[in-house]
């Protein structure tokens, strides 16, 4: 299934016979909480659901952003009234980030039938609410394991024998800045990727044509069709993968991110451009 889907589809999904489930995650990384924005407008039906308390668990040694707890994140989906077979969308309203973390911990999960609505709350021209729904609970069960994921040293592992890709601004890569972890850098081997260089100047992702060329030039390819993916706290990392199946290339998430390995000083560290 395309991991994306365009407003103009969705507000004929909406209109159909088996409407999906909207998750509204707005969130900015060091901004403001996502919900009030929510409350003053948000597409019909949309649930809210808040990034840092139900798709992460508490920051700690596992990074800023560590995978939820299963259960709690099931429960959580359930209030949102999602079954096994319920179509969702996931949308935000900055980069596609919260919107794609929602996206790969569904699918991670053995959601398949779950999308992200390609240009975010900006894309829609349809009307918007300010009533918080109540949706019917759902029966949805998670099975993690559908996706790939790495830890520490499954990323060191992937950056030397194949193909890791760092999702972050290329100036936290190279170590020119660190605003938010221990040290700056980037795991050596690791190759620049910034997830703004997947999205047009309308926050819609670039063709999938042009995602190819773009992992291909970065050093996917026939003999690297699994692709690995890290950024800050494993938040960005998710639109990166979304950005991957696009382009034909199977994401493998390395949740932890820089946050996980940063924090531990037994991990090396390369700076410069280069992966090192």
């Amino acid at each position: 299934m395309d991991p994306i889907i365009s407003a103009v589809d969705l507000a004929n999904e909406l209109a159909g016979p088996t409407p999906p489930v909207l998750l509204d995650v707005r969130y900015q990384l060091g901004g403001p909480h996502g919900r009030p924005d929510y409350e003053a407008g948000h597409i019909p039906g949309a649930v809210f659901i808040d990034l840092d308390a139900e798709l992460a668990g508490p920051p700690g040694a596992g990074g800023r952003h560590p995978l939820p707890d299963v259960a709690a994140f099931g429960a959580a989906m359930r209030r949102a009234g999602i079954s096994a077979q319920t179509p969702v969308v996931t949308y935000d309203a900055d980069k596609g980030w919260g919107a794609a973390r929602a996206w790969w911990l569904l699918r991670w999960t053995g959601h398949e039938n779950v999308r992200v609505l390609d240009g975010g709350l900006a894309a829609w021209a349809g009307p918007l609410e300010t009533k918080t729904p109540e949706p019917v609970e759902g029966t949805f069960t998670p099975q993690p394991g559908a996706l790939g994921l790495l830890d520490a040293d499954g990323a060191a592992g992937w950056a030397r024998d194949g193909l890791l890709l760092d999702a972050r601004a290329g100036e936290r890569y190279r170590g020119e800045v660190e605003p938010i972890d221990r040290v700056a850098g980037h795991i050596p081997g690791a190759v620049s990727a910034p997830t703004a260089e997947n999205i047009d100047e309308n926050g819609r992702f670039l063709s999938p044509e042009r995602l190819t060329a773009r992992f291909v030039e970065l050093g996917a390819g026939q003999d690297a069709k699994t692709v690995g993916v890290y950024c800050g706290s494993g938040v960005s990392a998710a639109q990166q993968a979304v950005a991957l199946e696009l382009a034909g290339f199977e994401p493998v998430l390395y949740a932890g991110s820089w946050s996980e390995w940063s924090g531990d000083p037994a991990r090396p560290v390369a700076t410069g451009p280069q992966p090192g």
